[in-house]
């Protein structure tokens, strides 16, 4: 039996759990207030405080930390990479510390993956599908201009980890599948999965494919410029208008999917349009990706915390299911996810060197 921690830490909060291979033991979602974390200049400088913060919870629950056969940490912003598990090394610190890598909180997770398992003999320390990963076949790569190539910037971790689930269920493996999965979230990503590959996906951080809650999507790119040298607006409020500000939030100042389908089934017609455009541009998204299986999917995924609205599935399947089976697994569960990924090169796969 294997002992598993996973750590995932989000800008606000650091999340972990123990599993006992498949079996979860315990699950913590800790808080950081604004004031906690002031005193610390740069990202980096937080992991120790939240090293500190995970150990002490351990400790509480009674968890012996020589038990610990592996540490999972969320994959940050590293370097594009294919799909797998990946054994934390130096040259993966030294780029997640890189000034060339963006900073986001999922950088902590390799070093306090690292940090911990410095103090456990026999431990291993990984980082699982980040969401960098990139498997793009090379024509998705070409965008209308040389200097903006297409990159790959999707919810890789649980598009991997559904799709393990999906093909389990179905009595096969992830392999022998093309699927096209659509990750409904705060952010949204659509990707067409090709044989146990990530062939191609909307860039769904600040790039293009659907709007979400909180992110504008695609947009017209004359209109674009014109917004970004008017002399209205600054370079980080156009940034927040793509990322925060945008979608859902823009239009109704929302940014809970659930908030604002309360508000178009009690009359809100501006709510429900919206709304409706957000599910019609997931299923255009969806078509496409389709097409670039060459319309041979074996099934439809919907998930993240959104495939909970019937709203927004039965939306999506009215215009999908015509074409393709459809399946829903709501939410999503990156702690089981990474966990599981650690429990399978614990069993004999192979981790992948960075």
């Amino acid at each position: 039996m294997y002992k598993i921690l996973s750590v995932n830490p989000g800008s606000t909060s650091t999340k972990f759990a123990i599993y006992e291979d498949e079996t979860l033991i315990c699950l913590h979602t800790i808080r950081h207030s604004a004031e906690e974390l002031k005193p610390y200049k740069t990202l980096f400088d937080q992991y120790e405080f939240r090293e500190q913060l995970v150990l002490s919870y351990l400790e509480k629950d009674g968890i012996d930390l020589s038990d610990l056969s592996a540490v999972v940490g969320r994959g940050g912003m590293v370097r594009p990479l294919e799909s797998g598990v990946y054994e934390v090394n130096d040259k993966l610190i030294a780029d997640l510390k890189s000034t060339h890598t963006a900073e986001h909180a999922s950088n902590l997770g390799a070093i306090l993956a690292r940090e911990i398992t410095k103090q456990i003999k026999g431990c291993r320390a990984f980082i699982a599908d980040p969401v960098v990963v990139d498997e793009y076949q090379d024509v998705a790569r070409i965008s209308g201009l040389p200097q903006m190539p297409r990159k790959s910037l999707f919810h890789a971790l649980n598009h991997k980890a559904i799709a393990r689930k999906y093909a389990a269920a179905n009595g096969t493996t992830y392999e022998n599948l093309q699927l096209v999965i659509a990750h409904l979230g705060g952010g949204i990503s659509v990707a067409a999965h090709c044989y146990g590959k990530v062939i191609d996906s909307n860039q769904g951080l600040d790039g293009y494919g659907p709007f979400s809650p909180e992110r504008a999507g695609t947009l017209d790119a004359g209109q674009l410029v014109e917004l970004c040298f008017s002399g209205k607006h600054s370079q980080e409020e156009i940034k927040k208008m793509l990322v925060g500000n945008g979608g859902l939030m823009a239009h109704l100042g929302i940014n809970e999917e659930l908030v604002a389908e309360k508000k178009a089934v009690s009359g809100d017609n501006q709510a429900k349009l919206v709304l409706d455009a957000m599910a019609y541009n997931v299923a255009k998204e969806i078509g496409a990706m389709l097409a670039v299986l060459q319309g041979k999917a074996d099934a439809v995924i919907l998930t993240g915390g959104i495939s909970y609205s019937l709203y927004i599935v039965e939306y999506i399947k009215r215009m999908i299911s015509p074409m393709v089976k459809v399946a829903v697994y709501p939410g999503e569960d990156e702690m089981e996810a990474l966990a599981m990924s650690g429990l399978r090169v614990l069993r004999g796969e192979a981790a992948k060197e960075y």
